[in-house]
């Protein structure tokens, strides 16, 4: 089922029951589910043919939701600056997800704020969601809804229309280390430079 911005009240109750959606961002096209369910969580893990050992990071609608998560890392103002956009940040928080949805030694995550109306209009009804690239496990990124739905089918509920302009993952920067450390280099050049 493809969905436009008037049906995105479909997807959102496809997230409470613990089924997997489809969801357009800048960067790629993703799958998510909900961050505090355990089998909505192991049913993406499944679909994806994903090794456990690789964490789902968070979407949230914004900067501000980030006080909802009881972080223990200092983000940096700039974050702020670049967000929406193609940045995961690597934080410690207190809550402890369900396993595969960020580390538990110490409790950290990646949390990014995507730049795609359709999404963040979702995730301002859902609160935070669990979402990782529409693809199996080490092949290519699908970029929009129609190339996840050849990948997935049936298997992922709802699939919201759009298409990723990036074309690549995220830049992530692990704000646990002074600095910034960056773990993977996407889009975003970190640190940000100003004119």
């Amino acid at each position: 089922m493809f969905l436009q911005q008037d049906k995105l009240q479909i997807a959102v109750e496809h997230l409470k029951n613990d089924s997997i959606v489809g969801i357009p961002t800048e960067t790629v096209y993703g799958i998510g589910v909900n961050p505090f369910s355990q089998k909505a969580v192991d049913n993406l893990f499944e679909i994806k043919e994903r090794d456990d050992s690789k964490p789902i990071s968070l979407l949230v609608h914004s900067f501000a939701e980030l006080h909802k998560l009881d972080i223990h890392t200092e983000i940096p103002e700039v974050v702020e600056l670049y967000w929406p956009g193609p940045l995961t940040v690597v934080v410690e928080v207190k809550n402890i997800f369900p396993s595969g949805v960020g580390t538990t030694n110490p409790n950290s995550i990646g949390i990014r704020v995507p730049e795609n109306s359709l999404a963040l209009e979702l995730l301002k009804e859902t609160g935070p969601l669990a979402v990782t690239s529409a693809n199996k496990s080490g092949m290519e990124e699908a970029v929009n809804h129609i190339e996840a739905k050849k990948i997935f089918g049936e298997s992922v509920k709802a699939y919201i229309e759009g298409q990723a302009t990036h074309g690549e993952g995220s830049t992530v920067v692990d704000l646990r280390v002074d600095g910034g450390e960056i773990l993977r280099q996407g889009p975003l050049k970190w640190p940000p430079t100003y004119c």
